[in-house]
């Protein structure tokens, strides 16, 4: 390779370069010579970083193509070297946008290629009915249902009545199990006050659900008492969503192109959609009639991953447009309607809470220890290995399914503010948990002989405990987790303003597992995977995005952060992305 160059202060300029490609084995250029072409532009980055080591330090600059690149290639025949034949070039260039004539009444540009293309199909986002028979396929179902509160069962309940009647007598055998475990079975009719949970049971209420009125199973599903008792109101889904002063929820970016600071919102979306995240969030929404809300819950996801509210609450003007392209929208997102989409999505969050916790509880390996600490006046429960998040809950009791679902490893207590209570629910309900926390009175632990002041669960009667040699990895677990709390919960507050907590933690949770993926699937190997890895190294990577009927494309500087998302298949096309109104999310390198 031979470079023409002109150097400047802080920076190097290839103004010419030729790269020889020599062809071994035979005189084909493979199936498809003009992907060839593309290989030689991608490993551009990382031969000039080579051919300028001594001059670079660190990891070297991102590498952006700022002109229209043209590759000559010179064919050959067999045995000859292809000097003197006639050449062609193949160019290498982003796609001109064709700008209309000045008119106030007339559209905004449009790319030339969309003009002429064909309208697009229209895309409709899945019903409800859709995700719980994709669930009930994969046998997940009911371990999903034991997740959700009472709440959620209700609103998707009557959401299912008509659509999926065997997915609303499940919910509905879920109810009145949990009446029957709880002994209080006023609310249900008098030839199921004696019967037992179990398929049976779930037969029978999948029967009634598909022939009683409508609101005759909401009464019923309304009168199951919690496990607390008390019965709840009819079931009724959420309310409609209020209009904005413009009379739409929300204003759809249709076709444009904009430079956003940071591509990491926009990277979330790849591991998300794997473990079926993604195609969840629309039939969640759709339950609860807030499916055109989508983009607002994009919008709250971005923000988890962007910088850090100033003040609790401000967001600098490279954010919040950074969060408007993530989420379909034209600039600024409404700072009144994210609060107002928070208190509206509650009965739809824990489902998708269920979904990402159902997915990481499935790749655990018992033998590793879970993670528990405090935040937000409840605890967070995540996989010590990666980092990865599972659940938050108000208290203890309420992470026990999910330390079930993980094969009832055992568990690490970190320094936190613990809810009260929250070390003797863990013990009555035999977790096998290890903490320098400092009990309380009467809780049941022992101390153990260790350098440092740390207990166990149990008094000494037998009960399986901890392995001590999960002691020596505490500390360091500790820390990780605490830096990972401060970051994504304390600094960087999605919806500042909401009433509750209920969407922040659930944004908290979906980004947490996307950038533990991201590091997980780069340095696991290297180094200790940990999610503010990837948030620092990608932070700063600026992206140009451009809209376009079919697809939404984002266009990331070549340079090695681009090879090693590339190399991890983490620039892989994302399909029918709800908040995008169906639209592929595509990446490339430019």
């Amino acid at each position: 390779m031979s470079p023409s160059t002109v150097r400047t202060t802080g920076e190097i300029e290839v103004h010419r370069c030729t790269m020889t490609v020599v062809r071994r084995g035979g005189w084909s250029w493979g199936p498809d010579p003009r992907g060839l072409v593309r290989e030689v532009v991608d490993a551009l980055p990382e031969v000039l970083e080579e051919h300028f080591a001594e001059h670079l330090a660190g990891d070297g600059p991102d590498v952006e193509i700022t002109e229209p690149v043209t590759v000559t290639v010179r064919p050959g025949r067999p045995g000859w070297s292809g000097r003197g034949e006639t050449p062609f070039e193949v160019h290498v260039a982003p796609v001109s946008v064709a700008e209309l004539p000045a008119d106030p009444s007339s559209a905004q540009p449009v790319p030339f290629e969309e003009a002429l293309s064909p309208e697009r199909t229209p895309w409709s986002v899945p019903p409800t009915a859709a995700l719980f028979t994709e669930l009930a396929e994969r046998d997940e179902l009911d371990a999903l249902l034991a997740l959700l509160p009472d709440h959620s069962l209700r609103v998707y309940l009557l959401a299912l009545l008509g659509a999926d009647d065997a997915s609303a007598g499940r919910l509905l055998a879920e109810l009145a199990r949990r009446a029957l475990l709880a002994g209080t079975t006023e609310g249900l009719p008098e030839a199921l006050r004696d019967a037992r949970p179990g398929g049976a049971l779930t037969q029978l209420l999948t029967d009634y659900a598909a022939s009683a009125d409508r609101e005759e199973v909401a009464r019923l599903a309304g009168s199951l008492p919690d496990a607390a008792g008390h019965a709840d109101q009819p079931a009724r889904t959420s309310e409609p969503p209020s209009p904005s002063s413009d009379g739409t929820s929300v204003s759809r970016a249709i076709a444009r192109e904009v430079r956003v600071g940071s591509v990491l919102p926009f990277l979330l979306a790849g591991p998300l959609a794997r473990i079926g995240y993604l195609d969840a969030i629309g039939p969640a929404l759709a339950g609860i009639e807030l499916a055109e809300e989508a983009p607002l819950f994009a919008a709250a996801l971005a923000y988890k991953v962007l910088g850090g509210t100033g003040r609790g609450w401000r967001r600098n003007e490279q954010d919040r447009e950074a969060a408007a392209a993530f989420a379909g929208l034209d600039p600024p997102v409404s700072g009144e309607r994210l609060p107002d989409f928070a208190r509206q999505a509650g009965p739809a969050l824990p489902l998708l809470d269920g979904v990402l916790a159902l997915s990481v509880s499935r790749g655990h390996d018992p033998a590793d220890p879970l993670l528990i600490t405090g935040m937000d006046d409840g605890l967070l429960l995540v996989d010590a290995q990666g980092m990865f998040p599972i659940a938050w809950a108000a208290e203890a009791g309420r992470l026990l399914p999910y330390w079930q679902a993980c094969g009832r490893p055992p568990v690490l207590i970190c320094d936190g503010p613990l809810p009260p209570g929250a070390l003797r629910e863990l013990a009555a309900a035999g977790v096998p948990f290890m903490t320098a926390v400092r009990p309380l009175r009467g809780d049941p632990v022992i101390r153990l002989p260790w350098r440092t002041p740390l207990w166990t669960s149990g008094d000494g009667l037998g009960e399986v405990r901890p392995d001590p040699r999960l002691a020596a990895g505490l500390p360091g677990h500790a820390a990780r987790l605490a830096d990972l709390v401060t970051a994504l919960a304390v600094e960087r507050r999605a919806v500042p303003l909401a009433d509750d907590g209920d969407l922040e933690h659930t944004v908290t949770l979906a980004a947490t597992l996307g950038l533990s993926t991201i590091a997980w699937t780069l340095w696991q190997g290297r180094e200790t995977p940990h999610p503010l890895l990837s948030l620092s190294r990608f932070a700063d990577l600026e992206a140009t995005i451009r809209f376009e009927p079919d697809a939404v494309r984002v266009r990331v500087p070549l340079g090695r952060r681009h090879a090693d998302l590339l190399r991890g298949g983490l620039l892989a096309d994302v399909p029918d992305v709800v908040w995008l109104d169906g639209r592929t999310l595509t990446f490339s390198g430019g």
